[in-house]
Parts: C-alpha cells; sequence; structure tokens
C-alpha cells in the first residue's frame, strides 16, 4: 500500500544528499536520459559559488517529497526578486501588473538558473510512487506560492509531459522555439554536409576555413584537462563577452573551479588558440545523449570564429561521440542554415491574481499560435537537399 507523501521547503540543495537528490533527478541505470543540469553537482555549485543566492535574487527554495523518511522526489525552486537570468521574458507581465498596483515579486521559479536548456522539473524517484510523487510536487506549489505571498509560479524549459501535467492543474501554458541539431547517424562531419544543399554546403566549408585562417587551431578539453589555468582563461572570454551581452555576467570564477572538480567528465570546452594563447571559448555540459552547448566568449574578433567554436565544433564531437543532438541554447535563426532546426520548448505559468490571469492568457494564445507558424516557416528553411 502507497505510504503517504509529505513535502518541505529547503533553503540550501546541500540541505539534502547528492545520492538523495541524484536518485530523483538522474536515476542509474533506469530512468530517463542524464541531463547535467538538474543533477545535484551542477545545482550545489551555483549554490555554493555564489551565483546563485538570495542577495542576487534567487533564494533557494527546493521542494522535497518523503515518504518514510526516503527522499522521493525534489524539484529545483527558488524565490526571485527579479526576472533576470531567466530566457522566458515576463518583464510586460511585471510592468503591467505593477502599474496596476499588484506586487510582482517575489515570484516563485522552478527551474535551472541561467539555463535555457528543457529537462524534467518535477524528479521522482522511479518506482510505484512516480506518478504519486510528481503530482503532489505539482499540486503543492501553488501552496507555496500562496503561503510565501508569491505573486506567481513559473516552471520553464520542463517537458511537454509536465507542461500537460500542469496544464491540467490550470497553469497557463507557453511555448517557445529553439534551433536543435540533430544527428542522424552521420559517420563524419562530411558526411552531414553532403545531406545539404550544395550552396549550403560550400558556405559551411568556406566559414570553417575563414574561422581558421589567421593560424587559429582548436583544442577540445575535457576530465583533466581542464586545470585552474584553463578556467582562469575560459572565465576571462566569460566576462568579457557577459558585460557587452548581458551588461553584468551571473556565474562566478568560484564557480568553474568546482564543476571543473565534480562534472568534469560531463564537460567540454571549445578552446581557440592564436600565437600560443587562448583567445576563445565556448562551454558544453554531456548528457548521455545530448551535447548542450550554454554560453561562450572571446578576447579577439574573428569572423565565423563564433560559429566554428560553438556550433561546427560542437557537431563534430557530437558525430565522433555518437550523440543524437547538440542543444545550442537560446536565440539564434542564423543556426537554420548551418542545420540546427526549430524545436518547441515549453514553460508553465500559474497566475494568482484572476485579472492579471485573465490578461496574459488572451496574450498565450496568440503567441502560441505564431510560435507554432514561426517554427513551420523556419522548418521551410532547412538547408537540407530537398532530393
Amino acid at each position: 500500500m502507497a505510504t503517504e507523501i509529505k513535502l518541505r521547503v529547503i533553503n540550501a540543495i546541500d540541505a539534502i544528499p547528492a545520492a538523495a537528490w541524484d536518485a530523483c533527478a538522474n536515476p542509474q541505470p533506469v530512468g530517463a536520459p542524464y541531463n547535467p543540469f538538474i543533477s545535484h553537482d551542477f545545482l550545489s555549485a551555483l549554490e555554493q559559488s555564489g551565483s546563485v543566492r538570495p542577495r542576487a535574487g534567487w533564494q533557494p527554495m527546493h521542494l522535497v517529497a518523503e515518504s518514510d523518511d526516503i527522499v522521493m522526489g525534489v524539484a529545483p525552486c527558488y524565490a526571485k526578486s527579479h526576472s533576470q537570468g531567466e530566457y522566458v521574458f515576463d518583464h510586460g507581465w511585471a510592468e503591467a501588473y505593477e502599474r496596476a498596483g499588484g506586487d510582482y515579486y517575489p515570484k516563485l521559479q522552478v527551474a535551472v538558473p541561467f539555463t535555457p536548456a528543457q529537462g524534467r522539473r518535477l524528479l521522482a524517484r522511479p518506482g510505484e510512487q512516480a506518478d504519486a510523487v510528481r503530482n503532489a510536487l505539482a499540486d503543492s506549489l501553488a501552496e507555496i506560492c500562496k503561503q510565501s505571498n508569491a505573486s506567481s509560479v513559473h516552471v520553464t524549459f520542463l517537458t511537454e509531459e509536465e507542461w500537460q501535467i500542469l496544464g491540467a492543474r490550470d497553469y497557463l501554458q507557453r511555448t517557445h522555439r529553439q534551433f536543435h541539431w540533430n544527428n542522424q547517424n552521420y559517420a563524419s562531419f562530411d558526411a552531414f554536409l553532403a545531406a545539404l544543399s550544395s550552396r549550403k554546403r560550400k558556405t559551411i566549408r568556406r566559414e570553417r576555413e575563414e574561422a581558421l585562417s589567421n593560424g587559429i587551431t582548436v583544442d577540445w578539453l575535457t576530465g583533466t584537462d581542464l586545470t585552474e589555468s584553463v578556467w582562469d582563461a575560459f572565465f576571462e572570454f566569460y566576462m568579457d563577452t557577459g558585460s557587452r551581452k548581458w551588461g553584468r555576467p551571473y556565474l562566478t570564477r568560484a564557480f568553474y573551479s568546482i564543476i571543473g572538480e565534480k562534472m568534469r567528465d560531463q564537460i567540454l570546452l571549445v578552446m581557440a588558440k592564436r600565437n600560443g594563447r587562448y583567445i576563445a571559448g565556448a562551454i558544453n555540459f554531456i548528457g548521455s545523449d545530448t551535447l548542450f552547448g550554454r554560453h561562450w566568449g572571446c578576447v579577439e574578433q574573428h569572423a565565423f570564429l563564433h560559429f566554428e567554436v560553438c556550433y561546427y565544433q560542437a557537431m563534430q564531437f557530437a558525430i565522433e561521440r555518437k550523440l543524437a543532438r547538440v542543444e545550442a541554447g537560446a536565440g539564434g535563426s542564423h543556426k537554420v542554415t548551418r542545420g540546427y532546426m526549430p524545436t518547441t520548448t515549453y514553460s508553465a505559468h500559474y497566475i494568482a491574481d484572476s485579472r492579471l490571469r485573465r490578461a496574459i492568457a488572451d496574450f498565450l494564445s496568440h503567441e502560441r499560435a505564431h510560435v507554432a507558424a514561426e517554427i513551420a516557416e523556419y522548418a521551410e528553411a532547412a538547408p537540407f537537399r530537398k532530393d
């Protein structure tokens, strides 16, 4: 007979053992494909490094479901005092609500901070109670929202199955699009190029040649290659590019040291070198079937180097490792001509105020139709041979 499921909130992920969290997030050998971002190591590194902390507007409020003192489920959750670092934009909702006299913040965010990568968010240990645990986690979020005087709950980059689970609980459903590259069991990068139209194939070859034309070489660094001096170089790229793109980079230098120690075998750094020093790099995380591209940076500007380091090298690595796909993160319709195809991603939103909820629901019905039409249009522009 099923035992009672009890729920509690913890204010630091290290309040429960890594093995207990990972038994729900990445159960081995059974369960969904390994996702590095929902692992205890990754989320703990964000907190231990100070990248995620209350003063930065990310107060951990992780949800834990237990039965007979065994952790049966978890959900990575944060109380937010702003809408930065989420990649699902609700700034307009916040401004409208506050103009009407409401307080949009704090809100609850069920997500992986700073990480626009789709994955499970209602993390249940496999077994007979898994569905009941997921349902308990889903049911409790609205109650926690009320207890903490938050305006809303936002579950972002969740799976389609979870999107449907929350939709059945009157969460507003939102769609977005990203561009992912699918490995069709290519034997080599040239085999991928052979699947493209002649013009697109020639363009990619020219871009790759020009990217490396100034004496630039590229290294793949993983495992014990990830030394502190390598992280020093990469952090310089991250700070330089991040400051120009976002104004204030999110991740601290300590974060890279921690993941370099805990997750070195799940990390690929693609580093470009010229005249004996690294000048650019991109960080990727290795899942069981997916290479997740995260962010890049550089201290020298070279034509097409961004495409080479972030996209083409990732594709080549995925082919050699026989990974099914590359997910290159947010943005970038320019990825389509390089073989990255449009993919639907999902978020779900519980809005406590009925007036704000009605306004957002109307907006989202139009937005979902727009996203679907946009994805179909991008798919038509695929660079692959029509024969």
